[in-house]
C-alpha cells in the first residue's frame, strides 16, 4: 500500500510540474506562422507515411498537429512541444503539450504527434484544457496502414513519428494540453 501511494504521489507531482499555467505559450505572430507551416508540413508527412489516414481526419471533429515535442530525462523527464489545431482544414487555434515523468530513464529525444478528436465532447475536453494522458502507452507508431487498425481510445486517437534521439525509458507520467483558438476562431461552445 505504502508504495502505490508513493507512486501516486510521485506522478502527482511529476504532472504538477509539467502543467503549469493556463493559456499555451506559442510565441508571437512571426512565431505562429512557423508553426502553421511546420504543421502542415508534418501533416503532410503523416498522411505520405500512412495514407489510411486520410478518412479519420475527413471524419474527425478536429485534429492538432504537434511538428516537435521534445523530450530528456535523467530519473524526472520532461517535454514540452507547441501545435496547431484544424477543424474540416481549417486552423482553428493554437496549443502547447507539457509533459511530466518519474523512473528509470535517460536521454533525449524529439518526434512529431498528431492527436484526432473523435466528436465535440472530447475535443472540448482538449479546448478546457481537462485533457490529459499518457499518450505514449496510448500512441499509434505512424506506419503504411496503421491508422486502418488504430481504434479511438476515450474518444482520442494519438499518432507519433519519432524524428530524433535515444531516449530509454521505464517510467510513470503523462501529457497535459492547453488550447487557445486563434483570432476570430469561435470558442468551442460548453
Amino acid at each position: 500500500m505504502h508504495l502505490k501511494t508513493l507512486s501516486l504521489l510521485t506522478v502527482a507531482s511529476a504532472m504538477l510540474l509539467a502543467a503549469c499555467g493556463s493559456t499555451p505559450n506559442v510565441g508571437n505572430q512571426s512565431d505562429r506562422d512557423l508553426l502553421v507551416s511546420r504543421g502542415r508540413a508534418t501533416l503532410d508527412e503523416f498522411r505520405a507515411k500512412d495514407p489510411s489516414l486520410e478518412p479519420i481526419l475527413n471524419s474527425s471533429y478536429a485534429y492538432a498537429v504537434f511538428p516537435e515535442i521534445v523530450t530528456g530525462a535523467v530519473g524526472v523527464g520532461g517535454a514540452a512541444g507547441n501545435g496547431a489545431v484544424y477543424q474540416n482544414g481549417r486552423l482553428i487555434g493554437y496549443a502547447d503539450v507539457s509533459q511530466g515523468s518519474v523512473g528509470l530513464q535517460l536521454g533525449g529525444q524529439k518526434y512529431a504527434e498528431l492527436v484526432i478528436f473523435k466528436d465535440e465532447a472530447h475535443f472540448l475536453d482538449f479546448s478546457r484544457s481537462t485533457l490529459e494522458f499518457d499518450a505514449r502507452a496510448s500512441a499509434v507508431a505512424a506506419a503504411n496502414g496503421a491508422a486502418g487498425t488504430a481504434d479511438y481510445s476515450r474518444g482520442v486517437l494519438v499518432f507519433s513519428m519519432p524524428e530524433g534521439g535515444l531516449m530509454f525509458q521505464a517510467s510513470i507520467g503523462g501529457q497535459k494540453f492547453r488550447y487557445e483558438p486563434a483570432p476570430g476562431a469561435p470558442m468551442p461552445r460548453p
